[in-house]
């Protein structure tokens, strides 16, 4: 999964599409191997949670190649989004989230919510999401939960 600079020089070059985990399980799980296991150390009996088979998964695409993916569960929960090393900082994360808030809203959910790492919570709030309770550890990371409440159209 080789991702070169015609990636940076080009970010809308990169597709965002909806996932399956039956259709595209091994690419959706490549990216959180890297991300996840690899790079941040999660142990990986905590990532693979046997929620992938029911969420609605996006892939971010380019030429082909894989780059980041982001989940959402039934109960609208967004999470497991990941985006490759040599990937990050072109608005793909933004990208992949919107696909995510854009799908809770038209499957009629109310909010969404998510555990963002401390690192991400600036992100996070940029997109509207609201910290809420105390910092807590999950698989050795700090995180806090955030909730996004979708406003009535006017």
């Amino acid at each position: 999964m080789h991702c070169g600079l015609s990636v940076l020089a080009d970010p809308t070059a990169v597709l965002i599409r909806p996932a399956t985990w039956v259709d595209d399980g091994d690419a959706l799980a490549a990216i959180r191997r890297r991300v996840f296991i690899e790079e941040q150390q999660v142990p990986e009996a905590l990532e693979w949670d046997g929620e992938d088979l029911g969420a609605r998964h996006w892939l971010a695409l380019h030429e082909g190649q894989p780059l980041g993916t982001v989940r959402l569960l039934a109960d609208g929960h967004i999470g497991r989004m990941a985006v490759l090393m040599q990937a990050r900082k072109n608005g793909l994360g933004s990208r992949l989230l919107r696909a995510a808030i854009n799908a809770a809203r038209a499957q009629g959910l109310v909010e969404v919510y998510l555990h963002a790492q401390m690192q991400a919570l600036g992100f996070y709030g940029r997109h509207g999401f609201v910290a809420e309770g105390q910092l807590f550890m999950d698989a050795g990371i700090a995180h806090r939960a955030m909730r996004l409440v979708f406003l009535a159209d006017s």
